[in-house]
């Protein structure tokens, strides 16, 4: 069995990542074979991990961690494989110890720990369709959901959090909400118009889940070379409040304020700098172009 490399945070999870690795490193060693193990704490750690293991000859890589750690080792695969066209791909796994877990929620991976142990084993590597975010003179890729507008600030409050709760995404929703003004957007949708006005919300979508189990994009897939886009318009924060609960089933696609729509590429265009969530990454932008690379990727799963 060829050798794996496990990338750990150890504050993923509001440290929850750091206090189960004990138990959870004599399972991996039993279930993947024999293992390498790169403890990083910054994000810009992770490609120097990666270009040692791979120049070793190493091509399978599971992390610990939570949705940032997901985005970080995303950016540096995509990066890695770029530049080694013509070799093996680095094969990428995830093991769900963070707070919001939404891709593990869309994949089906298993929250707990001998269980996630049991499926990373039998898990194959699947070509995954990955999204591209190029704004301002950026690019960052992203796995699972990128959104402009109210996720922002959603996480802006999120990260301010020192340990995390069940509830606190949807605590810092609703607080962001009434904080909230919805913004003038243009939304472009393969070259075509379609949206121009004020909203609180476009998610441009390859997973189905965000914000600790919100199912804004309840049909997405990633091998189908297309986002699926939802929209929210500018109407008033009652009528928003009232219809929160229904993200959290996927009813909310046939609410009179929402949109959707699917397409290769989106941009988004807004008067001023919009706030974005980037796999639970903040950031902010003004024009804002998103473009599937289809099975960019190989992820277990």
């Amino acid at each position: 069995m060829s050798q794996t490399l496990i990338i750990l945070n150890p504050h993923a999870g509001s440290g929850r990542a750091g206090r189960l690795w004990t138990e959870l490193e004599p399972l991996l060693w039993h279930t993947l074979g024999e293992l390498v193990v790169a403890i990083t704490q910054r994000t810009e750690e992770v490609a120097l991990h990666l270009d040692k293991a791979y120049a070793s000859g190493l091509t399978r890589v599971v992390s610990i961690g939570g949705d940032g750690t997901n985005h970080a080792l995303v950016n540096a695969l995509a990066d890695l494989n770029a530049r080694h066209p013509g070799g093996p791909p680095m094969v990428y796994g995830n093991l769900p110890i963070g707070s919001g877990r939404d891709w593990a929620r869309f994949k089906g991976i298993p929250f707990d720990i001998k269980r996630a142990a049991r499926w990373i084993a039998e898990a194959k590597p699947q070509p995954t369709d990955i999204g591209l975010l190029t704004f301002d003179g950026q690019r960052e890729h992203f796995l699972n959901i990128a959104s402009a507008g109210l996720s922002g600030e959603v996480d802006r409050r999120v990260n301010k959090v020192p340990t995390r709760r069940p509830w606190t995404f949807l605590q810092a929703t609703v607080a962001s909400i009434l904080a909230h003004e919805p913004q003038p957007m243009q939304v472009m949708l393969d070259g075509q118009p379609w949206y121009d006005g004020p909203a609180y919300l476009v998610a441009v979508a390859n997973g189905t889940t965000f914000g600790h189990g919100m199912k804004i994009a309840p049909y997405a897939q990633t091998d189908d070379g297309l986002f699926d886009v939802v929209l929210v318009e500018g109407v008033s924060r009652p009528v928003i409040l009232s219809a929160l609960y229904r993200v959290y089933n996927g009813s909310h696609l046939t609410h009179p304020a929402v949109r959707f729509g699917q397409a290769r590429d989106v941009r988004i265009q807004g008067s001023a700098a919009v706030g974005l969530d980037l796999d639970g990454e903040h950031a902010t932008g003004c024009d804002l172009t998103f473009s599937v690379r289809p099975g960019l990727l190989h992820i277990l799963s």
